[in-house]
């Protein structure tokens, strides 16, 4: 068995009635999201659709929000900031920053599946300044270098 880590979840008052974030199978790195409103993207047009509850994420962890790949490939209907963190310490509510690339107006429906969540552990780090780098065989060589 997988370890496992909990997630407490506010529902607010307008995410009554709808599923929290579930795995779809066994195997699914993700937890499906769902809209807590329906809202109409029209072509090129950016929305952060409300999901109905607020996270607190325990201490070295965030969630990663990313896109649903039935809806990208279908509708052109992706995730803005992908993929996007939610830091252990906010408490707002989670709001999933939707985009349609598509040639047609998409209705984002309540109770749709809109998003995946995926929790993942925070490796911290700090930056040491240093005169001079060390050398790869790469280099100074750019987005591109190491392909043929």
């Amino acid at each position: 068995m997988r370890p496992e880590i909990e997630i407490a979840l506010l529902r607010l008052p307008h995410g009554d009635g709808l599923p929290l974030p579930a795995y779809a199978s066994d195997h699914a790195a993700g937890l499906d999201v769902v809209a807590a409103e329906s809202v109409t993207l029209a072509p090129g047009a950016r929305h952060a659709v409300a999901t109905g509850f607020a996270i607190a994420i325990p201490e070295g962890y965030e969630v990663q929000v990313r896109p649903r790949s039935g809806l990208a490939l279908k509708h052109g209907i992706t995730c803005l900031n992908t993929p996007g963190t939610i830091d252990a310490d906010y408490r707002g509510e989670v709001k999933i920053i939707l985009i349609n690339l598509g040639d047609a107006p998409f209705e984002v429906v309540r109770g749709e599946r809109i998003a995946q969540l995926v929790p993942a552990p925070v490796q911290r780090a700090r930056f040491a300044e240093v005169d001079l780098l060390d050398e790869t065989a790469r280099g100074l060589g750019g987005f591109g270098s190491t392909g043929r």
